[in-house]
């Protein structure tokens, strides 16, 4: 176990103002994430602390996030649609996700109920990253985004909407200025970087006086 898991749990991802307080939404998964993070501890991955909530890894790479939501503990796999996942526990995480799926826990129940098919489902996660098996990419239209933008952005509902509501030329900006980093700090660090121009409404290449509706 990391001890910034446990802080995380102690104090919240601090991502709001109500960061280290009793209404914090970790305080009402706690138990809920508990369990969900020993079935994960069993299936021999590294426990992280990345984009200020847990992250479990394998060999340096994502493989899956523990985050707690308003309404559900999240148990979200970078690479859920190459998962079978016959008891469906596995939901898509949102209409802009291609490659990661969630479940959404809201009790301890619920997940002693399901522990055999979260196995399961983490085993398949784990023996996925071993191979080196990767997504197919979306059709070259779309705007290809760099995976630490897309986990920041499922661990913070509010960045994704601001980023969503960019003008495709805005988006394309941060996701290449992001995707530019030959590493993987790297292009988190730019992740963070670029979140204050995302929620302000700007591409990467704007600045402060830029009028948001010029592209």
């Amino acid at each position: 176990m990391n001890p910034e898991v446990d802080k995380y749990l102690a104090i919240g991802c601090m991502r709001c103002p109500l960061g280290n307080t009793p209404r914090c939404k970790v305080h009402s998964w706690y138990d809920v994430f508990q369990a969900l993070r020993a079935l994960v501890l069993e299936s021999g991955l590294t426990e992280e602390v990345k984009w200020k909530v847990p992250c479990y890894t394998l060999n340096g790479k994502n493989v899956l996030i523990i985050a707690a939501f308003k309404d559900y503990c999240g148990l979200n796999m970078f690479k859920g649609v190459l998962i079978s996942d016959p008891a469906g526990i596995l939901e898509s995480a949102g209409p802009n996700s291609h490659e990661s799926m969630v479940g959404r826990f809201r009790s301890v129940e619920q997940v002693a109920q399901n522990a055999a098919a979260i196995r399961e489902i983490l085993r398949q996660a784990v023996e996925l990253e071993r191979s080196g098996a990767v997504v197919p990419k979306r059709d070259s239209a779309d705007i290809e985004l760099p995976e630490e933008l897309i986990v920041a952005m499922e661990a913070d509902p509010a960045l994704a909407s601001a980023f969503f509501a960019l003008t495709p030329g805005r988006q394309r900006s941060h996701a290449i200025h992001i995707s530019g980093a030959k590493q993987s700090k790297t292009r988190e660090s730019r992740v963070e970087k670029c979140t204050p121009k995302i929620l302000a409404g700007q591409g990467f290449l704007d600045w402060a006086g830029k009028p948001n509706g010029q592209d």
